[in-house]
């Protein structure tokens, strides 16, 4: 049996991308053709997610057995995770900035022989970015100002940050060790 899905981003209406998997097939199957699909960089992190019909996360597929309990997306075939028609996954690729494509299986079809699945039967719009830098990133580097300037005359000296003018006359002399061995005493 064919299984059919579509998949959404949040981050621009027009994108979407449909999908056909055999049943037999699994979730590492679907992760290569998303990646491929959007020229994402296979190195990543990303995992799949069963999701309830408001998008809520529940089982966590992952890429590697990471020892914590959850599944991975090479055991879970999709005869045995998909139960009914709009049932909700989600695909999440970018980890740090909680970025997601929003999948829903539209139904079954009968396999077409000679047909090479999984494929991509429909693609419009521009795939999101795999990784963005969060708004806070940017203002931080932003902020920064590089200059060549030989002209030092304004800013304070290291020692004049950490000690007062009365503590410079309560150091030792290091490079003599004689003074050294008099504080000991």
């Amino acid at each position: 049996m064919v299984y059919k899905f579509v998949v959404l981003s949040d981050e621009d209406e027009s994108f979407v991308r449909e999908f056909e998997f055999l049943d037999t097939q699994t979730l590492i199957d679907f992760h290569n053709l998303i990646q491929d699909e959007l020229e994402f960089d296979k190195s990543q992190m990303a995992s799949f997610f069963m999701a309830t019909d408001n998008w809520e996360k529940e089982e966590e597929f992952t890429l590697f057995d990471m020892g914590t309990g959850s599944s991975t997306m090479e055991t879970a075939v999709l005869e045995d995770i998909i139960f009914r028609k709009n049932q909700k996954l989600l695909y999440v690729f970018d980890f740090f900035n909680d970025r997601a494509l929003f999948i829903e299986y539209t139904g079954e079809a009968k396999e077409i022989e000679g047909r090479e699945l999984p494929s991509c039967t429909n693609s419009k719009g521009i795939a999101p970015k795999q990784v963005v830098f969060g708004g806070t990133s940017r203002k931080l580097y932003n902020n920064i100002v590089v200059s060549d300037d030989d002209d030092d005359e304004d800013e304070p000296e290291v020692d004049d940050l950490f000690l007062g003018e009365d503590d410079d006359e309560s150091l030792p002399d290091f490079e003599n060790i004689e003074n050294l061995n008099e504080d000991e005493e």
